[in-house]
């Protein structure tokens, strides 16, 4: 199997259940160093994916990654490679009551897109790759990305929440 096709798509039930936590001793041995560095791996090749949740792979692991290209748009510097992001055992520490409704996709729901109602602000705190505990806050399309892969951990979907999802071939993009 190649990589390209190791994203799972919305039919597969891995995709619908709640992902278990890694134990603080397990985020470093080398199960998950590999975990994480294929998921890092399989983000770099999706040109329009900006984050992948492990159950998107088949892994029933509470982790996602967010790609640097998100914190380059965010920073404004396209040239600028900022790291991707690894979020393990990922919490919401706060939730801005303003929400906002925002067109969505996702690599497991390929070509589909919506409209989702996602608070405004999101903090998450989560371990790193190397086992830290941090704390990282985000706005707009951070905090629509944060949501939207801690919905994946607890098997949900963008076009369960999502109001006039339409089929947008890459060709009519």
């Amino acid at each position: 199997m190649t990589i390209m096709n190791e994203i799972l798509q919305k039919e597969h039930a891995a995709l619908r259940g709640i992902a278990k936590s890694v134990s603080p001793e397990e985020i470093t041995t080398p199960k998950i160093r590999r975990l994480v560095d294929k998921m890092k791996k399989i983000l770099a090749r999706e040109e329009d994916g900006v984050a992948l949740a492990a159950p998107q792979i088949g892994e029933p692991f509470r982790i996602f990654v967010v790609s640097g290209k998100v914190f380059s748009l965010m920073k404004n510097e396209q040239d600028e490679k900022m790291p991707d992001m690894v979020f393990i055992n990922p919490e919401f520490t706060k939730l801005s009551k303003e929400k906002e409704t925002l067109e969505e996709g996702c690599l497991s729901v390929r070509h589909y897109y919506g409209k989702v109602k996602r608070h405004k602000k999101a903090s998450v705190r989560a371990y790193n790759e190397k086992g830290k505990l941090f704390l990282r806050g985000g706005s707009s399309l951070l905090a629509q990305i944060f949501q939207h892969e801690m919905d994946h951990l607890n098997g949900i979907l963008f076009t369960d929440k999502a109001t006039g999802v339409k089929e947008i071939l890459p060709e009519e993009a």
